[in-house]
C-alpha cells in the first residue's frame, strides 16, 4: 500500500505516477481553464429557454423537433466537461512522447474549436456548422491518438464525441432550413 493513499488515488485517476505535484497542478489548471472557457462561451451565447426570438429568422417559429430540452443539455454538459478535463489531464501526465504532444495538440484544438463554435451563436449558422464539423473531426482524431498514449483517457472522451456528432446533426438541420441566413451572413 502506498505511503499516502490519497496521492495513490489521485495518481491512479489522473495518470500522474512519478509526476510532481506542481506538474499535476499545472495540468489541472490548463485543462480546467480550457474547458471552462468553452463552457462559459456556451453559457453566454445560449438563448433563454423561452426566447423564441432567436428562431425568428428561421422558416419555423420554434426550434426543430430533434432538439433536446435545455434541461437535457444542463444534465449532460457537466459530466462531459469533467470527462474532457480528466482526459486532457491524463494525457498531460503521460510520459513525454511525440504521440502525447500530438494528443495534447488535438485536445487543445478541440477546446478552441468548441469555443469558436459557441462564440458564433445561433445567428451565424454557417460558421457555427463549420466549427462544429471541425470540432467533431478533431475530437475523433484526439480519441484515436489518445488511445495510443493512455486508453482510459480516450475512453473518457468517446461519449463527448457522440454528443458532438448529435449536435452537428442539429446544427446542420438549422443551417439547411435557413437559406436566408446562409446568404446574408
Amino acid at each position: 500500500m502506498p505511503a499516502n493513499p490519497v496521492r495513490g488515488a489521485v495518481d491512479s485517476l489522473a495518470n500522474s505516477r512519478g509526476r510532481s505535484t506542481q506538474h499535476l497542478l499545472i495540468g489541472l489548471g490548463l485543462t480546467v481553464g480550457a474547458v471552462a472557457v468553452s463552457a462559459l462561451l456556451a453559457r453566454m451565447n445560449a438563448p433563454a429557454e423561452d426566447n423564441y426570438e432567436v428562431y425568428s429568422d428561421y422558416e419555423e417559429a420554434v426550434p426543430p423537433p430533434a432538439e433536446p430540452p435545455s434541461k437535457v443539455f444542463a444534465m449532460l454538459w457537466p459530466p462531459l466537461f469533467m470527462a474532457l478535463t480528466l482526459s486532457g489531464l491524463r494525457i498531460w501526465n503521460a510520459p513525454k512522447s511525440a504521440a502525447r504532444t500530438q494528443a495534447l495538440t488535438l485536445w487543445g484544438t478541440a477546446q478552441a474549436l468548441n469555443a469558436v463554435w459557441m462564440a458564433l451563436g445561433s445567428k451565424r449558422l454557417g460558421g457555427q456548422l463549420a466549427a462544429a464539423v471541425a470540432s467533431l473531426g478533431t475530437a475523433a482524431a484526439y480519441v484515436w491518438r489518445a488511445r495510443q498514449v493512455d486508453p482510459p483517457a480516450a475512453s473518457l472522451v468517446a461519449p463527448y464525441v457522440g454528443w458532438i456528432g448529435f449536435a452537428n446533426v442539429l446544427s446542420e438541420e438549422l443551417w439547411r432550413k435557413t437559406p436566408e441566413i446562409r446568404t446574408v451572413h
